[in-house]
């Protein structure tokens, strides 16, 4: 008789989470637009402030991890667009940093403020404290690191349970995005999520609202450790309005714990022109509608390579990469992986019923399923929405549309593919 093993916490949520045919027809809901939260969070205008608009590669690498690149009006509606995507232009994340011995910036911790596109010098720090405190080695740098935080009702007052999986998604477009400028900027990084979250959470003054997630690391390590700044900043929410869920604020102190991590330490290179690269970061959208016409089995190939690229940080996990090819040249349509053939056959109205029927999945060129069977959740979560920022500007340097599609039918999405593992991420591409 095999026995049985309780899920995790994270397994747990994720299959509370899930939808199918009957449960996106049985748990339909309105919207509240009297009590959407805010996407921004403004520090008070005392404190001082960096403008990041300025020709200078420091603050253009900061303005091109979250900086505002379009405008959108439509009938009642107006909402900015970002450097990251965001799943429902919601943006439940933010972004803090920490500047050490950085030419331009005072010693200090700092508050990336989109809105007025500088930064908040929220606290000055001297020789013998830091956010190096938070990491698991302690040990004082030079340099940058920034901190990506996660606000779940941004996104939990249109996706309810479900928000926190976009939470995390759209952290790793945050990260996607930092790593995008620095490799412009030809810098080495890491990500970090094995952080000291409480206590960064203490120090902010954070309430239940707003919680860290994880770090990119810019900087270069010296021989002696720093503690934590004493105290802790004001807090200042960052909603405007707030509906507590604990199921979410569960899964998130479950997704801290973070075991049996692997190390990846290769930094990639720039897959494409510098020039490229400048643009597309700054061009990128999200397309609503392709029109069914072919991309090249190069142009394939390429997107692919760069989004299986290394991806640095202290808890690799295995996000594995699945595409249903519709309209690629040279290629048979079906279903590939790691550059073999699963099933052979048209399925682009398969693709397109499995992403909650839209047409995105059925008339794109690919359709891209991200997979995991990780454990340690945040980490792997994150790394599918960094792979999904790579297929953005992958794409868009070649003049290809995409669109991340975070919905889909769980289970019949794993029963077609053919896996056992996590359904993370859904991506399309095409002209």
């Amino acid at each position: 008789m095999s026995k049985f093993h309780p899920l995790s916490p994270t397994d747990a949520y994720h299959e509370a989470t899930k939808h199918s045919w009957a449960s996106v027809r049985r748990n339909a809901h309105g919207l509240d637009w009297s009590n959407q939260p805010s996407v921004y969070k403004n520090y008070p205008a005392d404190l001082p402030r960096v403008s990041l608009l300025e020709a200078d590669p420091l603050k253009r690498f900061l303005y091109r991890v979250a900086g505002i690149t379009a405008k959108k009006s439509y009938p009642g509606v107006e909402y900015y667009l970002r450097t990251n995507p965001s799943a429902g232009a919601l943006y439940p994340n933010e972004v803090y940093f920490q500047a050490r011995g950085v030419e331009g910036f005072a010693d200090g911790i700092y508050h990336l403020e989109v809105a007025s596109s500088s930064a908040v010098l929220l606290r000055p720090i001297d020789e013998s404290e830091g956010l190096e405190a938070t990491l698991e080695d302690p040990r004082r740098r030079r340099g940058l690191l920034l901190f990506v935080s996660g606000i779940y009702w941004r996104s939990s007052w249109k996706y309810r349970d479900r928000a926190f999986r976009y939470v995390l998604l759209d952290a790793g477009h945050l990260l996607g995005s930092t790593e995008a400028g620095a490799l412009l900027w030809e810098r080495a990084y890491t990500i970090r999520y094995r952080i000291d979250r409480q206590g960064l959470n203490r120090f902010f003054g954070f309430g239940r609202e707003e919680g860290m997630l994880s770090a990119f690391d810019m900087s270069t390590p010296e021989e002696a450790e720093v503690r934590l700044p004493e105290g802790s900043l004001e807090q200042v929410d960052p909603t405007g309005s707030f509906e507590p869920n604990e199921r979410i604020e569960a899964v998130y102190r479950a997704s801290g714990h973070v075991r049996g991590c692997r190390k990846e330490y290769r930094v990639p290179r720039l897959p494409l022109t510098r020039e490229a690269w400048a643009e597309a970061i700054l061009r990128r959208r999200s397309i609503r509608q392709f029109s069914r016409r072919s991309i090249s089995k190069e142009e394939f190939t390429q997107i692919v390579r760069w989004a299986q690229a290394s991806v640095p940080s202290d808890c690799d996990e295995a996000v594995e990469l699945y595409a249903v090819v519709n309209r690629v040249e040279g290629m048979e349509p079906g279903l590939v992986k790691e550059g073999e053939y699963l099933k052979r056959g048209d399925f682009s109205g398969k693709a397109g019923y499995l992403c909650l029927e839209q047409a995105l999945g059925s008339e794109s060129a690919v359709t891209f399923f991200l997979v995991s069977s990780g454990e340690n959740y945040a980490p792997l979560y994150q790394k599918a929405g960094l792979i999904g920022h790579r297929l953005y500007l992958a794409a868009e340097v070649q003049g290809i549309g995409a669109s991340g599609i975070g919905a889909y039918y769980d289970d019949e999405v794993r029963e077609f593919l053919g896996t056992k593992g996590k359904i993370l991420y859904a991506f399309a591409i095409g002209r």
